[in-house]
């Protein structure tokens, strides 16, 4: 009994920590037959998110039918979650349209709006308030690689010359509008950016307390025009909920979410991931195979060009391997050992890359810094590589100690500088190319791997025709 106990249990357990397929359990609701309001009551039982994902695997006629039973609020929730939200607005009539992106923030709906056909989006746009309107003009005159074009006006935004009690009825009115309220920003007479309230701290103002103590004027700020690449790495170091964007005249235009700038971090590590892997941009699985090819083969050519010059110095040293056929066999070892510290010091120095301030200075010793790790690395690896390939070569090859032991010390040594050279290529490459006003990324990571190759290959077949064709005659 106690074990029938004690297996239910675990049962249980399991059953417990079984994730629900919600995705299931909405298909189910929007495909069942019950009414339009018992139906909206059983979604608004859903996170956004659950809604989003679900959409993607109803039919177009199931959709429309989701778009007329839920509420603009709604809709506009699950609307922030889509990733293809243009498709899924071009569907919808264009009232609900109109009332679901003006709902939106101000930058997602600039963002949706802009992948929607163009006669829908003046109608839609025609349509919408007259301040969400310019709201939506005004971030869409940002290019898309501006941080501007990420921005939103949902901020709550008052002057500095404000009492307590006149800021509390400045913040009650704006919060109408305007849900973004955990900071309040402040201008000045000319309308120009001054500073920030956290909502805690007005709230728990007396009365006759001065709101410039409340004010903190260090608080971060970007220029709505900076390129997203350049304020980066500003924008990941702060842990504020909003930053504000100016424009050149210092003036509010708006701020910065931190779901924007998640969504800017993970859009550049997919887009550095993609330049690092040869690619010009993104893929994802809807892509055309004709697209697909045009981001893949331009620098595959390129390396084509390349790899036949390292085939051509192979073939510089075909008397060394006619002579010594057992080399070959160590060949990929030298070349995987080589790109391997390459990419590592390619990586590392794009990271590096990323602050605009780093000097003169830094940069030599970050490249003297990858020399040292390259050669100490080298250094290890290459006194293993002769005992336990001297070994191999005496125990399986079955050859004389001094022939084993000779090639395996020239496989060191060919080791040793091949990846001290190959650390300071990785690292060389992309300060050249930041340079020239090259992104790093994206021409440094395709092009590494056969530089990288190449050095091995001259590398090892050198040291083997100087070490044992010409000073040790192991031939």
């Amino acid at each position: 009994m106690a074990n029938e106990e004690k297996k239910l249990n675990v049962t249980d357990t399991s059953e417990l920590m079984e994730k629900p397929d919600y995705e299931k359990e909405i298909l189910g609701i929007v495909r069942g037959n019950a009414s339009p309001k018992a139906m909206m009551a059983q979604l608004e039982g859903y996170h956004a998110n659950d809604l989003a994902q679900a959409m993607g695997n109803l039919d177009v006629w199931e959709r429309k039918k989701l778009y007329r039973i839920c509420a603009v609020e709604m809709l506009s929730e699950v609307f922030e979650h889509l990733d293809d939200a243009g498709v899924y607005l071009n569907e919808m009539d264009i009232q609900k349209a109109a009332a679901v992106v003006a709902e939106l923030e101000t930058d997602t709906a600039a963002n949706i709006l802009h992948e929607i056909e163009k006669e829908k989006r003046a109608a839609i746009i025609e349509m919408l308030p007259h301040e969400i309107r310019r709201e939506i003009h005004l971030i869409a005159t940002f290019d898309n690689d501006e941080i501007g074009s990420r921005m939103t006006t949902n901020c709550i935004v008052i002057r500095e010359n404000l009492t307590i009690k006149r800021a509390m009825s400045e913040l009650i009115s704006q919060a109408k509008e305007n849900d973004n309220i955990t900071t309040l920003f402040v201008i000045d007479e000319a309308e120009e950016f001054y500073g920030a309230i956290d909502l805690k701290d007005l709230i728990t103002a007396d009365a006759d307390d001065s709101l410039e103590d409340l004010i903190q004027t260090s608080f971060p700020y970007v220029y709505a025009h900076e390129l997203i690449d350049d304020c980066i790495e500003r924008l990941k170091d702060y842990s504020e909920d909003y930053i504000p964007a100016l424009d050149n005249s210092n003036q509010l235009l708006g701020v910065i979410t931190a779901a924007s700038i998640i969504e800017v971090v993970d859009d550049e590590l997919g887009e550095d991931y993609a330049k690092f892997a040869g690619l010009t941009a993104e893929e994802d699985l809807k892509e055309p195979l004709t697209e697909s090819m045009k981001k893949r083969t331009p620098w595959l050519l390129i390396l084509l060009a390349l790899g036949m010059v390292v085939s051509g110095v192979v073939g510089a040293f075909e008397r060394i391997v006619s002579q010594l056929t057992l080399i070959m066999a160590f060949q990929s070892l030298i070349l995987d050992m080589s790109g391997n510290v390459g990419t590592q010091s390619l990586a590392v120095t794009i990271r590096v890359l990323t602050d605009e301030n780093l000097t003169g200075a830094q940069k030599i010793r970050l490249v003297i810094k990858e020399m040292k790790i390259g050669f100490s690395n080298g250094l290890i690896l290459g006194a293993i590589s002769v005992l336990f390939v001297g070994m191999y070569i005496m125990l399986f090859k079955h050859k004389e100690m001094l022939f084993s032991f000779a090639v395996s010390g020239c496989i060191g040594i060919s080791l040793l500088f091949a990846m001290m050279i190959s650390g300071t290529i990785g690292t060389l490459i992309p300060l050249f190319f930041k340079k020239i006003k090259v992104d790093p990324a994206a021409a440094s990571g395709p092009l590494i791997t056969t530089i990288n190759d190449l050095v091995a290959v001259v590398t090892y077949y050198g040291m083997s025709w100087l070490l044992l064709l010409n000073i040790l005659h192991v031939v």
